[in-house]
């Protein structure tokens, strides 16, 4: 072994980004293939929020930041947390990072020392553990029922903490079930972060996508609870800016004074025009946001009912963001297409071998015998997708 990292050589690769470039490669080939796997939407960013990008280049809005974001920015995205949420705070108390993925790891470096456990419900987004492993942490995995849809369960959590744990993830609604949290079990699980001072990482990235019930931001419920929880967001999904990488959180003032100063040596700044995008996204008309979700619950009620005509699949039917579970367990141990099925993942590389459909074996998400489904993309991508399932899983 070369003398790398051994912490970097224990990183696994994204199981989404890989299974995305695979359908790119395929595609820039010619090959007719049908695409579920990226955590994109396939709506184009608004044109207002386009010019503002291009109008901040143009002023020559070109050189760093603070490295917590522009003040400007802060204070849009502290009044969308009070217009949106009823939650109140200074700009002092947000960072702004280069996505939601590098925040998240910006608030685990902050909070984790070597050895501190956070507790991790299964299944779980990919980066998740890996963040965890790789800022010194322990993951400490709760699988959750899927007889009960995968729905969190305080009780487990409650088993699973110990004198080590540090934080909790909460995400709501999830990537990759697309289930919400109930503000019901949110309430207990807030009074066991408050009992054993136990902090909440709670990922809000898919606030705005939501089809049933009702969304229950974590801050929200106590003061004590908001004091423990780093609210992480961004406008990647809402606003279909995956690429200009803005995402934020918020949380006390000492610890985002703290991620303020880790970024400043990392990252530093995100680049100032995507912010000024960013401005323009928050503040903006927000229209756009409702038309993208009307779009994805059709979406999800065509996949519903064309899925329910396939045999020997199981779906866990999503109340937010833009993912479908399915259960291929059905097909595990038994020899498709002259190879032995052991796991999701040998099922979602037989599918795109033989049917052209790309899909995410969740594994890596702490499911190995389910697949996700992103339906962000054409209901004609949708039905296709499913009618090549259906012709893979009969044999035709």
């Amino acid at each position: 072994m070369k003398p790398y990292s051994k912490r970097a050589q224990k990183i696994t690769a994204s199981t989404t980004m890989r299974i995305d470039a695979q359908y790119k490669q395929m595609l820039a080939e010619g090959q007719d293939v049908v695409g579920f796997g990226a955590g994109e939407t396939d709506f184009n960013t608004p044109e207002h929020v386009k010019k503002a990008g291009i109008l901040a280049i143009q002023n020559n809005l070109t050189r760093y930041t603070a490295p917590a974001g522009t003040e400007e920015l802060r204070k849009a995205i502290a009044a969308k947390l009070l217009r949106d949420r009823d939650l109140e705070y200074a700009p002092n108390e947000i960072v702004v990072s280069s996505g939601g993925k590098h925040m998240f790891y910006i608030t685990l470096s902050c909070l984790l020392n070597p050895g501190d456990e956070v507790i991790l419900p299964a299944p779980y987004w990919v980066s998740y553990k890996e963040q965890i492993e790789m800022c010194g942490g322990i993951a400490v995995i709760v699988d959750c029922d899927e007889n009960r849809n995968f729905d969190l369960n305080a009780d487990d959590i409650a088993r699973a903490i110990t004198p080590k744990t540090k934080a909790i993830i909460i995400n709501s609604p999830s990537n990759p079930t697309g289930r919400m949290v109930s503000r019901n079990v949110l309430e207990k699980v807030a009074k066991l972060c408050v009992e054993h001072k136990i902090f909440a990482i709670s990922d809000e990235i898919y606030d705005n996508l939501v089809y049933e019930g009702k969304f229950t931001s974590f801050a929200t419920l106590s003061p004590q609870i908001k004091d423990l929880t780093i609210l992480i967001n961004g406008v990647s999904k809402s606003y279909a800016m995956t690429g200009w990488r803005i995402g934020y959180a918020a949380c006390n003032r000492e610890l985002a004074t703290l991620m303020a100063s880790y970024q400043s040596h990392s990252t530093s700044s995100p680049a100032t025009m995507a912010q000024k995008a960013a401005v323009a996204a928050l503040d903006g008309d927000q229209s756009c946001v409702e038309e993208v979700r009307q779009a994805f619950i059709q979406r999800r009620d065509v996949f519903l009912k064309k899925a329910a005509e396939i045999s020997n699949i199981k779906i866990i039917p999503p109340q937010g963001a833009f993912y479908i579970m399915m259960s291929v367990e059905a097909f595990v141990g038994k020899t498709m297409y002259g190879k032995v099925i052991n796991n999701a993942d040998d099922f979602a590389e037989l599918l795109l071998q033989r049917a052209g459909v790309a899909v995410v074996p969740c594994g890596g998400f702490g499911a190995p015998n389910y697949l996700r489904w992103g339906y962000a993309t054409s209901t004609e991508n949708i039905i296709k997708g499913l009618d090549r399932l259906k012709g893979f899983i009969d044999g035709k």
